[in-house]
């Protein structure tokens, strides 16, 4: 088991799943220190071959994350805040780049910018009874800055998605999952039963059960090819698709296939 601690931040890495956790009690707000360490984290992932799956979570039981640091923007100046909001857009379109895939584990409230990281994750996992989401920023005279806007419609469709923002109330886990914010919804005794689970599911994306390098292949082609033209986005998939072809788990994939045989996969 690898383990570095950071002020902000927990990385772990074990089994193919990193598993980073926002850790600043007690509601996980994130900070610019914050999002330089998850910068940082995210390329630690990234780089590391024996990584497949990335796991986000906030530490406790109560709350994933509950958004940017309200005394921290009330402090600052305007333009410290187009920065701030500039690094936490980079940082997130960091992770959605990441050809690896990511699961937002949402063991509490996950409340506008909170939620706003969580979208950016590729799947979203959620402990039923936990807790609640939203994007409550219009209460405040500001709007979701950390790609809310632009995420969720992608994500739900525009009109759902407006209706969430411009009311700005919170839905449980369960309605999150009926508008297809929320994958699953799990029922878990404890917060350690619900990562277990989290772990479990991960741990399905990696080697020997999949192929990993399909899985974030597959992402890649998603994210970079959704704002693309069609013809760009099919060319895209040709590249990746060639590949992957070159890939030992593509050559055992279709030699168990062949074999009826079940595959062994590396991610290689």
């Amino acid at each position: 088991m690898e383990a570095t601690n950071a002020r902000l931040l927990d990385y772990r890495a074990h089994g193919g799943v990193a598993v980073i956790t926002l850790d600043n009690p007690p509601m996980n707000c994130f900070t610019f220190e914050m999002m330089h360490e998850l910068d940082e984290a995210i390329l630690r992932a990234r780089f590391d071959d024996e990584v497949h799956v990335i796991v986000l979570r906030g530490a406790g039981d109560r709350t994933f994350c509950a958004g940017a640091d309200a005394r921290l923007l009330q402090a600052v100046t305007p333009a410290f805040k187009f920065n701030f909001s500039l690094h936490a857009n980079e940082t997130l379109s960091r992770l959605e780049q990441t050809p690896k895939l990511v699961i937002a584990a949402l063991n509490g409230h996950a409340v506008g910018g909170g939620l706003e990281i969580a979208l950016a994750a590729d799947l979203r996992v959620a402990r039923k009874g936990a807790g609640k989401l939203g994007l409550p920023q219009v209460a405040v005279g500001t709007l979701p800055g950390t790609g809310g806007t632009q995420r969720l419609p992608r994500l739900i469709g525009q009109g759902r998605a407006i209706e969430v923002m411009v009311t700005g109330g919170l839905m449980g886990f369960e309605e999150a999952h009926r508008l297809g914010i929320v994958n699953e919804v799990w029922e878990a005794a404890s917060p350690e039963e619900f990562m277990e689970k989290v772990l479990a599911y991960a741990g399905g994306f990696c080697p020997p059960h999949k192929a990993a390098k399909a899985v974030g292949r597959i992402k890649r082609a998603v994210r970079a090819g959704s704002g693309a033209t069609l013809e760009t986005g099919l060319a895209l998939e040709r590249e990746l698709q060639q590949q992957l072809y070159e890939s030992e788990d593509a050559k055992e994939g279709l030699s168990a296939y062949v074999a009826k045989r079940k595959p062994r996969f590396t991610g290689r």
